[in-house]
């Protein structure tokens, strides 16, 4: 439940972001009790910037984009301690369905500040942040994928990263909106959605089992098989071509 008034004076959230030597952690700590009133903004970005005690340069160094960067900084999070929950869990005995659906449960019961995720639904919405809130689920979708192990390097790798993102999307849309006892319509919705998915990979198989329509398929299916996931060590890239 979120509170209806604004946290006053140096409290342990304040005294947590003083103490804090990355100014980016300093800054998000200090912006959170800021966040459901103001959402991700100017406005929250200039008090955390003062509640955490650093000088609006010092600020802008650490977050150029200003509440941008703490949005991102805040979905990040989210991720490590996923990251975090995934590796300290023990999946081996699960079904590969069930191990994706404990990551993105895993995911959303790593969100502290329900309020927060609200506001940032809002925010990335808009059309200057819509490429960067796309982009972070990506990312999820990335880090759930190789935490668990994939070993796609081909237009596999790319299918899979956005089918989840839009299993990760939906899903904490619900949440957002679920009042069930422990968000119990929340996994059940998670767990649907995830056997659409299913659905979708044993047409894909029938597909490949068919001999007229894989002859069909031959061509399509040359060029995508050129297809590669891009190289760890380079980012920046979108992919690159095999031989």
């Amino acid at each position: 439940m979120q509170t209806t008034e604004r946290a006053a004076g140096p409290d342990a959230e304040q005294a947590g972001a003083e103490t804090d030597p990355d100014p980016r952690s300093r800054l998000l700590r200090a912006a959170m009790p800021h966040v459901a009133f103001d959402g991700w903004s100017e406005t929250t970005f200039r008090a955390a910037s003062e509640d955490a005690g650093l000088h609006p340069e010092e600020a802008r160094a650490a977050c150029p984009r200003g509440a941008l960067d703490l949005a991102v900084a805040f979905h990040k999070a989210g991720d490590a301690e996923m990251l975090r929950r995934i590796a300290a869990a023990e999946l081996g005995d699960l079904r590969f369905r069930d191990r994706i659906a404990f990551a993105v449960r895993a995911r959303i019961e790593a969100i502290e500040d329900r309020e927060a995720v609200r506001r940032g639904s809002a925010f990335f919405s808009l059309p200057q942040n819509a490429p960067e809130g796309a982009r972070l689920i990506w990312e999820t979708a990335d880090a759930i994928w190789t935490a668990l192990g994939d070993p796609s390097d081909d237009i596999n790798w790319y299918t899979k990263r956005a089918t989840l993102s839009g299993v990760y999307g939906a899903t904490v849309l619900f949440w957002l909106g679920d009042d069930s006892d422990g968000f119990a319509d929340t996994w059940a919705f998670l767990d649907r959605r995830i056997e659409d998915v299913m659905r979708i990979e044993t047409v894909k198989a029938r597909v490949r089992d068919n001999p007229v329509l894989s002859r069909v398929m031959a061509g399509p299916n040359r060029l995508l098989s050129r297809i590669r996931a891009p190289a760890r060590d380079r980012v920046d890239m979108p992919g690159r071509w095999g031989p």
